[in-house]
């Protein structure tokens, strides 16, 4: 595969669709292959206070959580804790009791670690409701505990542990508390620890939470809904918590993803576990351990683009295709580009094909 005539039709894909959206202004872009050579990092929008670069770090919303199961899997392995293990092992009574009760019956204690890594412990979520309260007064503040005890008194739970999938940050928040538990340090302190400083990204911290190794030369990236920039809302810390907060310039997220797709964080078996206990989460996707798999569905979703890795609300996106050895990961920092991001993924997978 030709570098420089791979370069051109990503860029021209890219560009094209950032300057096609007004409400867009700052999307970021890598795409790397070990395989073929290629790497592309780019920028585009209209910028803040100048054109964004692609040096600068971008808040990865939900993609945040393949760094907290990759954690939990390292623990797993350390032997600190067991996929299979009971949630009410490693959190108080006071936390535990009521948090799960679907149709009269209490199903608190049948919750194990792997029901909240694959989104299938049947809670509700408590993250858009916290986050409409955030929206509606900026001054709004709660803890991740306070978190999942407000989504206990006011969300009713969707299904049975273990039954379906039902995708919710109440998941994330318990596991990051479980976390603290079984390492004795706050959320942000284990995640440097055990994978910032490990795989080398200088430039990454949690949201309102930490500050990275080596200060960034460019400002952080600005994410909205709407015309809200929402990067200066303190509350976001406690609603997001595990379940996101990861900030980092894209060239640190893909140190991340060649560690855990070359099992320098976690064994070839463990990640294999992390994929393969799933849950169909949508009609083309499955949900490992905050790992989203591509289905493919004949003329739907061609075998093409079969890939894996982990999206974000604010349009980001980190994906490895095993067959070209090939990352792609972004974000168009607006959540608008939610759903619409998936897409555009699929298009740039499609041009490194050509």
């Amino acid at each position: 595969m030709n570098h420089n005539a791979e370069i051109s039709p990503i860029e021209v894909l890219f560009r094209s669709q950032v300057r096609k959206d007004p409400n867009v202004r700052n999307a970021y872009l890598l795409v790397h292959s070990d395989k073929t050579g290629l790497h592309v990092n780019l920028a585009e929008g209209a910028g803040e206070n100048g054109k964004p670069t692609p040096q600068q770090p971008n808040y990865m919303a939900s993609v945040g959580k393949l760094f907290t199961s990759t954690i939990v899997s390292m623990l797993h392995e350390k032997g600190l804790l067991s996929f299979e293990d009971g949630i009410s092992r490693y959190l108080d009574s006071g936390l535990m009791d009521g948090l799960h009760v679907y149709k009269g019956k209490d199903y608190s204690s049948d919750i194990q670690i792997r029901h909240l890594l694959n989104q299938t412990s049947g809670l509700p979520d408590n993250f858009y409701p916290l986050f409409d309260k955030l929206l509606a007064d900026h001054s709004f503040d709660i803890g991740p505990r306070e978190a999942v005890e407000w989504a206990k008194r006011n969300l009713t739970p969707q299904a049975v542990p273990g039954k379906k999938a039902y995708y919710t940050d109440t998941n994330y928040h318990l596991l990051g508390l479980i976390v603290e538990k079984v390492c004795g340090e706050p959320f942000h302190v284990v995640l440097k620890k055990l994978i910032f400083e490990p795989v080398g990204m200088k430039h990454a911290y949690m949201l309102h939470c930490s500050e990275p190794e080596e200060a960034s030369p460019q400002p952080v990236a600005g994410f909205y809904i709407g015309q809200t920039r929402l990067n200066d809302l303190k509350g976001f810390a406690g609603i997001d918590y595990a379940g996101g907060g990861v900030v980092a310039p894209l060239e640190d997220l893909l140190l991340f993803m060649k560690a855990l797709v070359g099992h320098q964080l976690v064994s070839k078996e463990t990640l294999a576990i992390m994929k393969s206990d799933k849950a169909r989460l949508m009609p083309v996707f499955d949900y490992g351990y905050g790992i989203w798999q591509l289905r493919t569905i004949p003329l739907l979703v061609p075998a093409k683009y079969k890939s894996w890795g982990v999206l974000g609300a604010t349009g980001a996106y980190m994906f490895y295709h095993p067959e070209l050895n090939a990352y792609v990961i972004g974000s168009f920092n607006h959540v608008a580009w939610q759903r619409k991001c998936v897409q555009f993924m699929f298009r740039v997978m499609g041009k490194l094909r050509e």
